[in-house]
């Protein structure tokens, strides 16, 4: 990503972000919003993920029926997402149609309706939603790994939220959580493609200027202790398939050692862990895949980082391989940590790890929408879009020493919380048991 991105803040508060591509007469817009489920607290967990539904529900100028119609018939795409540090909206138009977006996003900060009848017909299908999800062992067994890895922070819950909470929340809880949040002050507007600058600064001010600025959300306060030893999670359900998930606590995006720890992913499993947004890509060449995989302990092995503003979670899972147990692919996986212990990481490895990582980040970024994912997910995230724009540098910046600091100083025994998922027909009896032959 080249440096030519405008960033300014209007007399509001709104930050803006603008970055001209003309290889395309397309232009992508989005609003993102300082607020995901890592701001919610007991009682109104998936409030966010809620709200963001209702946000497709109309205002009095665009009601619900006639959004969808509008930004189809003028050849556009638009959609939102919720998650742990925030939520966008985006549009992606033929370039003279984007003043829609631009007039839609406008309205519905701040003339969202959220009619009564709309937010329970909206209950059911999140309550259907989640139902869905608890249909799925992945599901299941991050949300038990999750609750146990964090006990005071809000990371703690899924961004769908608790269903207790879903079927207890009110329409006012979800009015106050968007009048609360929605706000310049606590919003993002991106946009990337095929417009002139100064003429899209000026559109954005006339629609936008005006809003009242509110105020920022409230910072998370509740930092989660040191873990002071290792946790594990069984989970039984549907299915025929067993899953393993090692979950070590890491710190977040902005933290000095997340470069290291994105490369040793990247050599140790084969991921790049620079958002939620890149592309996958095959492992086959890690040392994981060939451990687990190669083997026929597991179908599949992957490793999984992500950009977060707290400290969150750095997993490495496998997919037990039919007429294999958990516990031997727990044993398999414990074995090739401990060889990276005492086999470190070479300089090839960090060569071929640093040219996957640079692979998914450019993938991440070749379409104007993948680019305003990019910098709007750096800027909610980090407070800096150019945390994107200069990971590259940092990445070739990182050692093999900073690898094998980084590795012991989060993948060890005491901060991880090990996740066992059992299908209830195949419910393994070699459950893991501790010294004193106690089931743990």
């Amino acid at each position: 990503m080249s440096s030519t991105v405008l960033k300014t803040t209007l007399a509001n508060g709104l930050t803006v972000l603008l970055k001209e591509m003309h290889h395309a007469p397309v232009t992508t817009f989005m609003v993102w919003y300082r607020v995901g489920s890592r701001n919610e607290v007991p009682g109104r967990t998936g409030v966010s993920h809620w709200v963001e539904h209702m946000m497709f529900k109309g205002t009095p100028q665009f009601p619900g029926d006639v959004m969808e119609k509008m930004i189809s018939r003028e050849g556009g795409v638009w959609n939102a997402f919720t998650w742990l540090d925030y939520t966008a909206y985006y549009e992606t138009m033929p370039s003279d149609r984007i003043d829609l977006a631009l007039r839609l996003e406008a309205d519905r900060m701040i003339n969202t309706l959220m009619e009564p009848e709309e937010v329970e017909s909206e209950r059911t299908v999140i309550l259907s939603e989640r139902a869905m999800y608890e249909n799925q062992p992945r599901f299941l067994l991050d949300e038990e790994m999750t609750a146990a890895a964090f006990r005071v922070h809000p990371y703690h819950h899924e961004v769908i939220g608790d269903t207790a909470d879903l079927q207890s929340m009110t329409r006012d809880d979800l009015y106050a959580h968007y009048r609360r949040h929605y706000s310049p002050t606590n919003a993002i507007a991106v946009v990337v493609g095929d417009f002139d600058t100064n003429s899209m600064l000026g559109q954005i001010e006339a629609l936008y200027g005006s809003i009242p600025a509110g105020e920022a959300t409230a910072p998370v306060r509740r930092s989660e202790p040191v873990q002071a030893g290792e946790r594990r999670v069984i989970v039984n359900g549907p299915g025929d398939t067993a899953y393993l998930t090692f979950a070590y606590r890491v710190p977040g995006a902005t933290h000095p050692d997340y470069p290291a720890l994105t490369l040793l992913n990247a050599a140790f499993a084969g991921g790049s862990s620079l958002g939620m947004f890149g592309g996958g890509g095959s492992n086959r060449s890690s040392r994981l895949y060939k451990a687990l995989v190669s083997t026929e302990l597991a179908a599949g092995a992957y490793g999984s980082l992500a950009p977060t503003i707290d400290p969150f979670l750095y997993t490495i899972s496998a997919v037990v391989r039919a007429g294999r147990s958990l516990s031997e692919v727990e044993t398999a996986l414990e074995a090739e940590l401990a060889r990276l212990a005492t086999e470190p990481i070479t300089a090839n490895e960090l060569a071929k790890a640093l040219k996957r990582a640079r692979a998914h980040f450019v993938m991440a970024g070749e379409s104007i929408s993948g680019q305003a994912q990019l910098i709007g997910a750096a800027e909610a995230t980090t407070g800096d879009y150019q945390w994107f724009e200069s990971v590259l540098e940092r990445l070739g910046k990182v050692t093999l020493d900073d690898i094998e600091r980084v590795r012991r100083a989060y993948l060890h025994r005491r901060n991880r919380t090990i996740g066992w998922y059992e299908p209830d027909e195949l419910e393994d009896v070699t459950a893991p048991f501790d010294d004193d032959g106690v089931e743990m």
